[in-house]
């Protein structure tokens, strides 16, 4: 089960395509079973990667790309530190103040107030940024330049190469969960999970710990 479901959400995929891999093997399993276990197994694994996480850096870089899900775009905002290291994500039906604001707010919960954040020329985000400021009378450093924010550009691309075989999500609902899965997979790969002194495990081993 662990191996189907870390399949499609670390290799461009789709569910067909890990049913086949698994009859390969001489394991016959429904392409539909293996989206019933990552439905459940997905937010299992990706909260325990939070509490494993490792602290991101203070200098981040925000924006969002374009999610599909029944038929139409969504949002998926992200944000990185200076390293490139994943801070957080959260896909929204729409592209606006009150979303943006939800993203920063729920960022800053889990990793605390950054010293900088750099976007794009996005009016919702400048304005989100601005009053949450304001509201929680913190200093944050806004930056409007393109060139810096291309960290989190082409860091995107790891995201839609996942997605672009899965050909859209029938509900937000479980699209929220398949993309938590891939951002996971995502930040294991780039080593943001805290492991113990001395271990040399691969991605896929890590990956497996979370449910142990």
């Amino acid at each position: 089960m662990l191996t189907c479901v870390r399949w499609y959400v670390a290799y461009p995929l789709s569910l067909r395509h890990v049913e086949e891999m698994m009859q390969k093997r001489g394991v016959f399993v429904d392409h539909s079973t293996v989206h019933r276990w990552a439905i459940k197994m997905l937010p299992v694994l990706a909260a325990v990667f939070q509490r494993r996480k490792r602290a991101v850096g203070l200098s981040w870089r925000m924006d969002e790309t374009y999610i599909k899900v029944a038929g139409q775009w969504k949002h998926l905002y992200r944000a990185v530190d200076r390293a490139g290291d994943t801070v957080d994500f959260l896909l929204t039906a729409k592209r606006d103040l009150a979303a943006a604001r939800r993203f920063l707010e729920r960022a800053i919960n889990l990793h605390n107030v950054p010293e900088k954040i750099t976007i794009d020329k996005s009016g919702a985000n400048t304005a989100a940024i601005e009053s949450v400021k304001a509201d929680a009378c913190v200093d944050i450093l806004m930056r409007q330049n393109k060139y810096l924010n291309n960290i989190v550009e082409q860091d995107h691309r790891a995201i839609k190469r996942i997605t672009r075989p899965m050909l859209g999500f029938k509900s937000f609902w479980s699209a929220r969960i398949i993309i938590a899965g891939i951002e996971t997979m995502h930040m294991i790969r780039k080593g943001q999970m805290n492991c113990p002194e001395g271990s040399a495990m691969s991605v896929a081993q890590k990956c497996y710990s979370l449910a142990v």
